[in-house]
């Protein structure tokens, strides 16, 4: 059995400037000036209470807020969960290679199970995954590995990890998965500084390196 599972936020999709929207609308409510996109992409991995943790130590707001200030960030970007999200270059193309040649394909991301579910149907991507595994589907997330142990075990066998960050490779190292890097997303760390089986731009490089498992 072939298989493949995919992180969701800066490899499938670039949603920063949605989550951006979302934090700016939260700092707005504080009386507080709007981050700039690099910011608040640079706060992207750990999932959104932790986003909002670091959005909150910058711009000094009262830690004691965190909950509240948390659960009004995803209420604001529940709203509209698609707004100014796109998929990168390729991805769909990618995914109809690897369906049409039998791969089984999961996600596992850091993003609540909730708001995954949201994305993917606008976003075209729900009848490519067989399996999905978000942020609170475990009582861990990424870079725990348990939660893409858990997406290989429901799919069925272990393939390559495909992310975009530090804690994807971290993920995929610590599951013992081969990892594959998609340096067009949110990654703040040097290429060579990051465990990776393969790293690629563009998702038709990605067409071919899989194509070495068909």
């Amino acid at each position: 059995m072939k298989t493949v599972v995919f992180d969701l936020d800066g490899t499938l999709i670039d949603s920063a400037p949605g989550i951006r929207a979302a934090v700016n609308k939260m700092l707005e409510g504080q009386g507080l000036a709007p981050l700039d996109l690099a910011t608040v992409t640079s706060f992207i991995g750990h999932g959104l209470p932790k986003l909002v943790a670091r959005v909150i130590g910058h711009v000094g707001l009262d830690v004691a807020c965190q909950d509240a200030l948390t659960a009004e960030t995803l209420a604001l970007y529940n709203a509209d969960p698609v707004f100014e999200t796109v998929l990168y270059p390729g991805v769909e193309g990618t995914l109809k290679h690897l369906k049409k040649n039998g791969f089984r394909i999961g996600l596992c991301t850091n993003k609540p199970l909730t708001a995954t579910l949201e994305i993917i149907g606008p976003m075209g991507l729900d009848g490519f995954l067989d399996e999905i595994v978000g942020g609170d589907s475990l009582s861990v997330k990424k870079p725990d590995p348990a939660p893409l142990i858990e997406t290989f075990e429901r799919l069925g066998a272990r393939g390559p990890y495909v992310g975009d960050s530090e804690v994807d490779a971290e993920t995929a190292h610590r599951a013992d998965t081969d990892f594959a890097l998609f340096t067009g997303g949110y990654r703040k760390t040097p290429i060579n500084e990051l465990p990776h089986k393969y790293a690629f731009s563009h998702f038709d490089e990605l067409t071919q390196y899989m194509e070495a498992a068909l």
